[in-house]
């Protein structure tokens, strides 16, 4: 056991989780010929759920997320902080 004292934050298991479910909904449209992309920045911006695919249960997974959290875990991943 070392004498060095981990560091947790509570972001990096959320952003990890957020991670997870934007990847899962990004291969689900992208399986169905969307632009995965695009979807998503719709679907960010008006949170209307009917940019976001049902195939595999996408639309449902993103549903879990809060836009607000989704948002500041793209920040933080976009300037490494």
């Amino acid at each position: 056991m070392s004498g060095e004292t981990a560091i947790f934050s509570i972001h990096d298991k959320k952003d990890y989780e957020i991670h997870e479910i934007v990847q899962q909904v990004y291969d689900a449209l992208k399986e169905k010929g969307y632009n995965p992309v695009n979807q998503l920045v719709g679907y960010i911006l008006s949170e209307d759920p009917t940019y976001i695919t049902t195939y595999k249960n996408a639309r449902a997974l993103i549903r879990k997320v809060d836009r607000d959290d989704l948002l500041q875990a793209m920040l933080r991943s976009y300037l490494n902080v």
